[in-house]
């Protein structure tokens, strides 16, 4: 087993210059705590951005750095001063931060931002590969290094590659403004598993992929070429050991001991025991909704009178990004709503609000958590909020509410708190009234719950899935190869065809030999195809056919002057040698009457799907509509149609975004095995890449070399990754005898 290669955009130390000396000093948080179990021993290291940038590094300490991250396991990208301002500040936070938040208003679109961001994604990626071997295990985290997997991908096809996207994932609608919405996929695509906190940015992440890129997705699984990647949700924990036993510890601790802010919170506790303390612990970032919370906390004491002298609001606001204008204008309207509403609202007695910006050290946020009552975090959209579980962990007594936005992806996990939208002050209010009168008990009742769920699921389970899983999508990529169409396996499948006396090949067309087009009857064979199809076809001792579902007209136009064999509409007309088609099976078509109406009513309900209406079936197609729209339509009509067919002697096929009605006693394979029946043959050669070439599959002997176009589920015994690879494999037969 080979190393693993942990990247982020900061290492999890920092590094302190003091009179040409240098200090690594590891970091304190939820990445870095999480990755603890991963990241031990010799055989992992961190590659990251050391916070400083090249222009403040002297080159005479470049050495001592180096050597100060290497104690660490840790390895730093250098980067400029303008390389950050373009990929951090830029691109990263003023493009893709504002957007997956859902705040559409302070995106900006930069061309020199996103150039930025591809190159500094790419000097990552550089250092990955210095250092990466095909065995080693790679792990990529967050919104700043989205083109990273797919740049390593493709200079090591083979390494296993994990990403974790720390942020929502935003709907559809929302990530589809973003002029580079194709490349953001695609580098994401590079992975072999994707994880998000919770399965809403799983969904839309999936729902993007279908809509963008046209790929196949099933559940969580996206079939691209030769691989399969999957997405998956691991809601982020917290080290609850650390939280819980500091609370034990600061609960022992004697008055001589405790922190100046700790006597202080006990003074205003002692002077009116009955009085509750309201705590908020945020960044400060228009995401998490400071402002709003302070408009709700002026419509709860009006709302609530009674509360006045009896409540306080502790507002930890802690710095972030100052230099970015939007931040700016943020902490100015924060700084003089909490300026207005203690004007309004003081006493001589009582000040409603305490405002504080800046960060605190660990003992202090120990201080904050057990001395308050009641913790309110409401953010406007979050992609998971450790603040919320962090304040469970340390309620040693089991006392204590949480109110929590249901926009922050804790709120999945967290039932037990009372959820409210953020953006609703009247149901604000009423939360905080029932939790600052919430009995004891059901305090109790609710938070050994939480605790309980926090306590076994905490950071390093959420590390440790996430490589389990990404071990296993692995291995099951090494199960799965033995199927794929290898070199070594086609040289052995060309020997058989070279000394085979007669040979049958089938050959779908439509995305086999032809890949797919919004209007079918725009597919049309293109010169390299009849060149390859008329040696095929002239082969001594062979004979080809073109086996597939489209109609005999189309097939006639095209293919028919070249007198190639053909059997169209799933075995309904068969062509050999250039003759006019004739019945293969006696079907029917007077059922068409009744069905063609009820595939009308959909066609008129489903924007971008039409009718195709052949001899003997009538299909119905759907790769125009929306994706997600198409496929729920596609359920609707089966359901539809099922129940309307009965006992008939019809049949539903499910092809590649088109469904079918015919006769039930027509199929490929039922084609296929007659042609066999009619000639001695020691080589047959069957390749297909949808639901419909199943039954060649099936039907054809053990002996036959079946190949599926895609990797799906199949029972082909193997598979080629496109139609450019099954032009290659063809290729290579029409070069023989």
């Amino acid at each position: 087993m080979g190393k693993t290669i942990i990247i982020s955009n900061r290492l999890p130390v920092q590094l302190q210059i003091s009179n040409g000396s240098i200090t690594a000093v590891p970091s304190v948080g939820g990445l870095a705590t999480g990755m603890k179990s991963v990241h031990s021993g010799s055989d992992s290291v961190w590659i990251g951005w050391s916070g400083l940038t090249d222009e403040e590094i002297p080159e005479e300490l470049v050495p001592k750095i180096d050597k100060a991250l290497a104690e660490h396991g840790s390895s730093k990208v250098n980067l400029t001063k303008e390389e950050v301002e373009g990929f951090y500040f830029g691109f990263s936070n003023r493009t893709i931060w504002p957007l997956f938040h859902y705040f559409l208003e302070y995106s900006e679109f930069e061309l020199d931002s996103w150039t930025t961001y591809k190159a500094v994604n790419q000097k990552f990626a550089d250092a990955i590969l210095e250092k990466a071997e095909d065995d080693d295990i790679i792990w990529v985290h967050d919104y700043q290094l989205m083109l990273v997997p797919q740049m390593v991908r493709e200079k090591r096809p083979n390494i296993s590659i994990g990403f974790f996207l720390h942020i929502p994932f935003p709907s559809f609608e929302i990530f589809r403004t973003l002029p580079w919405r194709e490349e953001i996929l695609r580098g994401l695509l590079g992975s072999d598993l994707i994880g998000f906190h919770i399965y809403d940015y799983e969904r839309h992440f999936l729902s993007s992929v279908r809509r963008l890129l046209g790929l196949e997705v099933s559940f969580n699984e996206i079939y691209l070429d030769n691989r399969v990647i999957k997405v998956d949700s691991f809601p982020m924990g917290i080290d609850y050991k650390k939280f819980s036993d500091a609370a034990k510890e600061h609960s022992q601790k004697p008055a001589s001991q405790q922190s100046e802010l700790q006597q202080r919170l006990n003074t205003h506790k002692q002077s009116d025991p009955e009085a509750k303390f309201f705590l908020s612990i945020d960044r400060l970032d228009y995401s998490k909704g400071i402002a709003k919370r302070l408009y709700a906390f002026e419509y709860f004491l009006n709302k609530y009178p009674q509360y006045k002298e009896k409540v306080r609001l502790i507002i930890l606001a802690v710095p972030s990004r100052s230099n970015v204008p939007q931040y700016q204008l943020l902490k100015r309207e924060i700084d003089e709503l909490v300026g207005r509403i203690n004007g309004e609202f003081s006493t001589v007695s009582w000040t409603p609000i305490w405002y504080f910006y800046r960060s605190m050290p660990f003992d202090n946020l120990i201080d904050l958590y057990t001395s308050s009552d009641i913790a309110w975090l409401t953010p406007l959209r979050d992609g998971m909020n450790l603040v919320a579980k962090e304040y469970i962990a340390t309620r040693t007594d089991k006392t204590g509410v949480l109110i929590l936005s249901e926009m922050a992806g804790s709120a999945n996990e967290m039932n037990e708190a009372l959820l409210i939208n953020p953006n609703n002050f009247e149901q604000i209010a009423d939360a905080l009234y029932e939790a600052i009168n919430m009995p004891k008990e059901e305090q109790q009742a609710r938070n050994e719950l939480l605790q309980n769920r926090l306590e076994r699921y905490n950071v390093e389970k959420w590390a440790n899935s996430f490589m389990t899983s990404l071990k296993a999508q692995k291995e099951r990529d090494a199960e799965n190869i033995s199927k794929r169409l290898t070199d070594n396996r086609l040289n052995s499948i060309l020997e058989d065809y070279s000394k085979a006396k007669k040979r049958l090949l089938f050959l779908d067309y439509d995305g086999t030999l032809a890949g797919f087009h919004n209007d079918p009857q725009k597919a049309s064979p293109d010169e390299e195809l009849y060149k390859l199809l008329d040696i095929l076809s002239n082969q001594p001792n062979t004979d080809a056919y073109l086996i597939s579902g489209r109609d005999k007209e189309t097939f006639s136009k095209w293919f028919l002057p070249k007198k190639y064999n053909m059997i169209v509409e799933h075995g309904v007309w068969i062509s050999q040698g250039g003759e006019d088609f004739h019945l293969l099976e006696n079907v029917k078509n007077d059922w068409m009457v009744k069905i063609r109406p009820v595939l009308e009513s959909f066609v008129d309900r489903t924007p971008g799907s039409f009718i195709e209406e052949k001899n003997y079936s009538l299909a119905w197609h759907y790769r125009k509509t929306d994706p997600d729209f198409g496929s729920l339509r596609a359920t609707e009509l089966s359901e539809v149609l099922t129940s309307l067919i009965g006992t008939d002697d019809l049949s539903v096929l499910n092809g590649n975004k088109v469904m079918e009605v015919k006769s039930s006693n027509v199929n490929k394979g039922r084609a296929s095995v007659r042609v066999l029946g009619e000639g001695d043959y020691d080589f047959v050669f069957a390749i297909g890449d949808d639901w419909t070439d199943e039954f060649m599959f099936q039907e054809l002997p053990e002996s036959t070399v079946t190949v599926k176009v895609g990797r799906q589920k199949t029972s082909a015994k193997y598979y080629v990754e496109n139609t450019e690879k099954v032009r290659e494999l063809l290729d290579r037969f029409a070069k023989l005898k």
